[in-house]
């Protein structure tokens, strides 16, 4: 007999950090009302009472994280996972040290596999120096099984242009769109991931969804197949109806992934990502950037790096930014450059 309801649990979200199930690590959700930028692309403010280096007060609306200069989070190591970084608004300065630099933002998505090693910086330029510089992301961590931990690190940019939509528009004028980032929805298929990302086969059920609901709008999950895992972070909003069920928001439901789920918007307009897949149903060993399935693997990812750097990095800064005026761009380890088209 199949259960009544296809929530399996809900839990408050609180603070930046939300809990999450196999496959995925981590998801952090970042706010930011930067003001305007000075000519360094940094905060016009006073700066002073901060932790400036590891600053994720909040402090006047906004956090400098681990930047100094501009906020975010200068040259840093990963890996035995992938990152995967949705740029809602505001911009990220990449660079790493495969050579590659990068500006996104304003609905892109960056995917990277850190694989073997390799060491990045995100930093959030503030690029208009006469307003505010609103900034809103989500940071996820994925794991990768065993077999893939130690694969050449790699990136792929998802432009915002890119990425499929799919819009329905009721009789009542009701809203509901949804953006695919990994995971088909009928015939809408998004740019491929990093080749030896756990979303990279079909068969691993790989979600990344986000859904908007304006007031009254009603939305249905299509279900997936039954070894998948399924949650639902309800993050913008006061109310939605999940499965008929009333949950007050911010929260995260955990739902049965071969179930459809209709949610609808109450009270106003709601947002959620969706995060899906199977899970790898590995030992996960974890300490700070480095994630891996024994202990011993641990203390020889601090050792590699600590002797080879990853690679070293070829920036003449660890917090470098791009200058003002550059567009939204990509330049990879092997000197091909990409630009956003429609």
């Amino acid at each position: 007999m199949s259960s009544p309801t296809p929530i399996i649990g809900q839990t408050p979200l609180r603070g930046m950090h939300w809990p999450t199930i196999d496959p995925f690590l981590f998801c952090a959700h970042h706010v930011d009302h930067y003001p305007a930028g000075d000519a360094r692309m940094a905060p016009k403010a006073d700066l002073s009472g901060r932790n400036l280096g590891s600053d994720f007060s909040g402090k006047d609306g906004f956090s400098m994280y681990h930047g100094q200069g501009a906020p975010g989070f200068p040259q840093h190591p990963h890996r035995g996972f992938e990152t995967v970084t949705l740029a809602r608004s505001g911009f990220i300065d990449h660079s790493d040290s495969m050579g590659a630099q990068a500006r996104f933002g304003q609905g892109d998505v960056q995917w990277m596999t850190a694989g073997r090693g390799v060491v990045h910086a995100e930093m959030f330029p503030l690029i208009q120096a006469e307003g505010p510089n609103p900034a809103e992301l989500f940071q996820l961590w994925m794991n990768l099984p065993a077999h893939d931990k130690m694969v050449e690190p790699s990136f792929r940019m998802l432009w915002s242009e890119q990425i499929p939509r799919h819009r329905v528009v009721d009789a009542e004028g009701r809203i509901a769109e949804l953006n695919v980032m990994a995971g088909a929805y009928g015939g809408l298929q998004p740019p491929a991931p990093p080749p030896n990302s756990w979303a990279a086969k079909a068969e691993n059920n790989v979600a990344i969804w986000t859904l908007a609901l304006s007031a009254g709008a009603r939305f249905t999950l299509p279900p997936a197949p039954p070894q998948a895992e399924r949650v639902v972070y309800l993050f913008a909003g006061s109310a939605a109806l999940v499965a008929g069920e009333r949950v007050s928001l911010p929260a995260a439901v955990q739902l049965r992934a071969d179930r459809a789920v209709e949610v609808v918007a109450v009270d106003g307009p709601v947002e959620l990502l969706l995060l899906q897949g199977n899970p790898i149903r590995e030992p996960v060993a974890q300490q700070g950037p480095f994630v891996m399935n024994t202990q011993a693997e641990l203390q020889q990812a601090f050792a590699d790096y600590r002797r080879t750097r990853f690679g070293g990095w070829p920036w003449p800064s660890d917090d470098p930014t791009h200058p003002r005026a550059e567009g939204r761009f990509a330049r990879h380890a092997d000197g091909r450059r990409e630009r956003p088209t429609a």
